[in-house]
């Protein structure tokens, strides 16, 4: 028995399913290429995709993006699993060319109501006033309408959320950048924004993302270079969690990208 399985496992058949079956139902390799998640995730940073974090995505062959099987389910996965929660790093398909994986911070569920000011992120969860006094501190608690909004609720656990000095209201920029008017989020689906604030294509431009183009999350970096092909070995098998205690309490040289990504 064991002997059959061997065998089978060693052809090349064996090897092309097994291989298949580990990138359609538990991991697939994916590279960061632009700065838009700097500087927790880098240009250069190759990862796993842990895909069955939010689900089974209805598996599609990579590079070709062939789907395998239908959509059964009408909602982008074979079994339906947790929901993306806020401040999770999401791989997902952009929603305008579901051919193309983005990753991004989600920063607000179906739901809530977020706004922009002065690139400030305004965030009043779903659960309301009382949640967001009891989880947040008072000085970073502004109200408006009735409603209390935590102000930047994510920056202080994960530091690799920044903004652009450089980037200022001269005209030259996208408005999205500074001001948006509070939203609230519809059922099933999230708002998605790049760490690197000011240079980054997220939701702010496209929408929110459904729930049928979620993948799954960052695993851990198998391996990393920079765009002189310098290995970064500190950053090898390190995980987002680990990589960013590794940046807290200490003074992290922030790299801006020139452009929008």
């Amino acid at each position: 028995m064991f002997g059959k399985i061997y065998r089978w496992s060693s052809s090349w058949t064996g090897t092309i399913v097994i291989v298949l079956t580990i990138i359609f139902f538990v991991a697939q390799a994916f590279v960061i290429p632009s700065g838009s998640m700097k500087n927790t995730l880098l240009i250069g940073d190759m990862l796993f995709v842990k895909k069955f974090s939010y689900g089974i995505p209805t598996p599609r062959i990579p590079w070709l993006e062939v789907k395998v099987l239908p959509d059964f389910n009408d909602n982008g996965h074979l079994i339906e699993g947790p929901k993306p929660e806020r401040g999770d790093i999401v791989v997902f398909r952009y929603p305008k060319n579901d051919d193309i994986h983005y990753v991004k911070r989600c920063v607000a569920v179906g739901g809530d109501i977020i706004a922009l000011k002065d690139k400030h992120l305004l965030l009043h969860p779903k659960e309301g006033n009382e949640y967001v006094k009891s989880n947040y501190p008072e000085d970073r608690i502004v109200e408006a309408d009735g409603k209390y909004f935590v102000v930047n609720p994510y920056k202080i656990d994960h530091p690799g959320i920044h903004n652009d000095p450089n980037v200022t209201r001269d005209g030259s920029q996208p408005y999205q950048l500074f001001d948006m008017l509070p939203i609230q989020i519809p059922k099933g689906e999230f708002f998605m924004m790049g760490d690197n604030r000011d240079h980054s294509n997220d939701s702010r431009f496209w929408g929110t993302v459904p729930y049928k183009f979620v993948v799954g999350k960052p695993w851990f970096v198998y391996f990393s270079w920079d765009k002189n092909k310098v290995i970064r070995w500190d950053r090898v098998f390190s995980t987002v969690k680990t990589i960013e205690d590794n940046m807290i309490g200490k003074d992290v040289e922030i790299k801006h990208e020139e452009g929008i990504y």
